[in-house]
């Protein structure tokens, strides 16, 4: 038998073991570590690397609070290109964790399926019936008696939060993937307070091949095996009660936050949406004017960003503030002010407006990380690109030609160009806030007029104001108008104004935008406002005016006074004057948007969002009239008049000196390392004949006339163009005449592209067909020509046409020589 002794031994031995699988108390796990008391307190073990986090909230069913879960990008590539910038952010997501024995998971429960009712079994019903998504599993590793557990979570804090690798592979740029050697937790940007956790990782995406085409890394990375850049992921504590949503109407110009109610009532909407918005609450309920809020709105201006453009951003935000003011609050209800210098601008505590630098020019953004049960903006973050300044720069040397020989040099005070900037910061800073506020584009509000002292709304694009002075010089002092618009007032109003207890707030929000509507004011935004597709006539982007075709023949007298003008006094003494060629590049694309805005008159459709019930004006065919001048104003920027650069800017060009080389932002040539004027009038030319040619507005125009015969047809539009583009005096040897000839070629392609177009009408198919079958009797059945160069023209349109109807199904139209980016001033699209 074994003795007492061996019984005692083996009992120890037990024990020990028990005591050593025993999950210890969190207390005695992170005793040796760096602890950071917060939200979800954080444990840095220095020894291993590793991160714990304390998830201290864990109920008696296994499940924490809600939380709200973000991410963002506080390193960026500096490429607009691929769009992962400094300072980016994730949206909002609500998420809580569950413990299930040894394990914790991150859950993200399913938002846009919900449920209105108090019923738990029909809450359940919904709940089974749609997926939840497990954003991270973790192993238990310490426990209070509180339920409180302690978690390993550096593999999840070390992981690509933010779709790095998404993106880069979208974007063709190689297979990367993160590299744990060369990663690790950033602590000096580490944090837990009270209300939220932050967390920030550097991460090294690695490849062995890099992309072998065009390599945007390559751009902007010291090595493009290795791109190292810093991600920041946020957990915070939801916000209390006390905000009440709003509902969504789309004539009040905000984003809107949905989700499916499935107990709704049949006869209810089974989608619901409210605005997104700031919390703002009154001190006192029973104010009714000049109310001050229990917490102002506060935003601050990156303190990176240097002077005097600072100052520029800071002014043009606090304009929001007289919009607040017209809804009913205090002056000073919108603060905006310089960042501390001790604040993390990634801290969601904090709305931020960040100076972005890139390596090309690019778009500016406004975001908010939102609470999506409610659609209450937790953080605005406005991300504005730093070569911005320097486009509107160069627009404004080409258009002056400022830097006369002897002339002293500018100072800041006397810089013109330098006040433009200035200027579109101001209204830039304020765009990009007011979608911070929850607002969207205005694509109409330069279609009213308005004064430099106040904007119909600063949430148009804006394209600068230019006017000619007595002496024919082109004049900026006004190029930007100052102050908040008009309706960006009407906006505010409708989603920060606070009602008295007991008023019908769907009456009083809807009077508000009766009240706009009878001023004859227009909210339009971004899907009809675009050049293909859409047909609002008032809704462009980069235009002015009310009446797009005057506004377009008054851009093109400016532009022709510029062009005049133009010499090597538009760069700096010691530039290249090779640098003229991109330096012209913005002066002689200077209609470019306004003929954009102008086409859309033409087969265009006069409209609102209107409601049942609401007395907006009913959709609208542009008038006859209307069009006709639109055509005839557009015709013009085809004509060798408007296209063919004098002789005196083409002799100043010299091809580029060595370690220099055409960008993205250069005219293309065929003619080698020479500046190529006809390649230059063929991009623009282009430009013109793709919109005018859109599929839509070609099926449009083959309706419309139908409806209203005295509209402009779209057979009467083909034959406009090929009139203006073939009429020439027979033995014309100058350079206008190949530049009418190269734009007369384009029509041709354009108009085989619209023939086999899928998108346009079986009608407007046909149609361009028949035209393209009329050009090709008129060109066998006229007299021969003389002139050498025209006959040769003449015979290969000829053979074009022979080509694409022995099978036009299979027929390829030319590709276009396209014009450098114009966008932004501004190519398509901010947020």
């Amino acid at each position: 038998m074994p003795s007492k002794l061996s019984f005692l031994l083996l009992a120890a031995t037990l024990a020990a073991s028990a005591q050593k699988n025993e999950i210890p108390t969190i207390a005695t796990r992170t005793a040796a570590m760096t602890n950071m008391p917060g939200l979800l307190p954080l444990h840095w073990e220095a020894t291993t690397g590793k991160l714990y986090l304390e998830i201290p909230h864990i109920n008696a069913a296994g499940k924490s609070e809600d939380l709200l879960y973000t991410n963002s990008l506080p390193y960026g590539t500096g490429s607009n290109d691929l769009g992962l910038d400094r300072g980016q952010t994730s949206a909002g997501r609500i998420v809580h964790f569950e413990r299930t024995g040894p394990k914790v998971l991150l859950v993200e429960p399913n938002q846009q399926f919900r449920s209105s009712s108090q019923d738990p079994a029909e809450i359940l019903s919904i709940r089974q019936s749609f997926p939840e998504s497990v954003l991270a599993g973790f192993k238990i590793e310490a426990q209070n008696p509180d339920g409180a557990v302690l978690v390993d979570a550096t593999d999840f804090f070390l992981r690509d939060a933010h779709g790095v690798t998404e993106t880069l592979t979208r974007m063709a740029q190689g297979s990367y993937k993160i590299d744990p050697a060369r990663s690790t937790i950033d602590l000096s940007s580490t944090k837990a307070f009270p209300k939220n956790t932050e967390v920030e990782a550097i991460l090294t995406f690695a490849t062995d091949s890099p992309s072998d085409r065009h390599s945007f890394i390559a751009e902007v990375a010291p090595d493009p095996h290795a791109l190292t850049l810093h991600e920041h992921q946020s957990f915070l504590e939801l916000p209390g009660p006390g905000f009440t949503p709003r509902r969504y109407d789309p004539r009040a110009g905000y984003f809107p936050t949905s989700y499916r109610d499935y107990s709704a009532p049949l006869s209810s909407e089974l989608d619901q949406q409210f605005i997104i918005r700031h919390r703002l609450i009154k001190k006192d309920p029973a104010c009714r004017t000049a109310c001050e809020a229990e917490a102002p709105i506060q935003y601050y201006v990156d303190n990176g960003a240097p002077e005097p453009i600072r100052s520029a951003l800071l002014e043009g935000a606090r304009w929001w503030d007289q919009a607040f003011q017209t809804a009913g609050w205090a002056k000073g209800t919108f603060r905006v002010d310089i960042l501390p210098a001790n604040a993390d601008p990634m801290d969601v505590r904090y709305n931020i407006i960040q100076w972005v630098h890139r390596y090309t020019r690019g778009w500016s953004y406004g975001a908010a990380i939102t609470d999506p049960r409610t659609g209450e903006i937790i953080k605005g973050n406005v991300t504005l690109g730093s070569l911005r300044g320097r486009q509107d720069y160069l627009i404004a040397e080409a258009l002056l030609s400022p830097y006369v020989q002897g002339k002293k040099s500018f100072t800041p005070d006397t810089d013109p160009m330098l006040a433009m900037v200035l200027q579109r910061l101001r209204q830039l800073s304020a765009h990009e806030t007011g979608h911070t506020l929850g607002l969207a584009h205005n694509f109409a509000a330069s279609a009213l007029s308005h004064t430099p002292e106040e904007s119909v709304s600063v949430m148009d694009y804006p394209h600068p104001w230019i006017t000619l002075n007595k002496d024919g010089i082109p004049d900026l002092s006004h190029a930007y108008a100052v102050n908040i618009g008009i309706w960006d007032k009407v906006a505010i109003d409708y989603g920060y104004r606070q009602f008295p207890t007991g008023s019908n707030e769907h009456d009083e929000l809807n009077n508000i935008l009766s009240a706009s509507e009878k001023t004859g004011l227009q909210f339009i935004t971004d899907e009809d406002a675009r050049p293909f597709g859409s047909a609002h006539p008032n809704a462009h982007l980069w235009d002015n005016g009310s009446d797009p075709a005057d506004e377009l023949n008054r851009i093109l007298t400016i532009r022709s006074a510029a062009l005049a003008r133009f010499n090597e006094n538009a760069i700096k003494p010691g530039t290249p004057l090779a640098q003229l060629a991109d330096t012209l590049v913005p002066l002689y694309l200077l209609h470019r948007y306004q003929t954009e805005a102008t086409i859309k008159e033409i087969g265009g459709l006069d409209y609102r969002y209107n409601l049942r019930g609401d007395n907006q004006t009913l959709p609208e065919i542009v008038s006859s009239e209307a069009q006709s001048k639109a055509i005839a104003a557009v015709l013009k920027t085809l004509t060798p008049e408007t296209l063919t650069l004098p002789e005196s800017i083409l002799k100043l060009i010299p091809p580029l000196p060595p370690n220099l080389s055409r960008t993205r932002e250069s005219f293309a040539s065929e003619t080698g390392l020479t500046f190529d004027p006809i390649a230059a009038a063929e991009s623009a030319a282009n430009l013109t004949l793709q919109v005018l040619f859109d599929p839509a507005r070609a099926s449009r125009l083959v309706q419309y006339h139908m409806r209203s015969p005295k509209a402009p047809s779209l057979r009467g539009l083909l034959e406009a163009v090929s009139k203006t583009t073939a009429e020439r005096p027979e033995g014309g040897h100058s350079m206008s005449s190949e530049v009418e000839r190269a734009v007369e070629s384009r029509a041709l392609e354009a108009m085989f592209t619209l023939a086999v177009n899928p998108q346009a009408s079986t009608q407007a198919r046909a149609i361009a067909r028949s035209h393209i079958a009329d050009l090709l009797k008129n060109f066998t059945s006229a007299p021969p020509l003389t002139d050498t160069a025209e006959a040769i023209h003449r015979a290969a349109l000829i053979d074009r046409i022979n080509e694409f109807q022995r099978d036009p199904a299979k027929f390829t139209p030319a590709k276009s020589i396209e014009a450098p980016p114009g966008m932004p001033i501004g190519d398509d699209e901010d947020f």
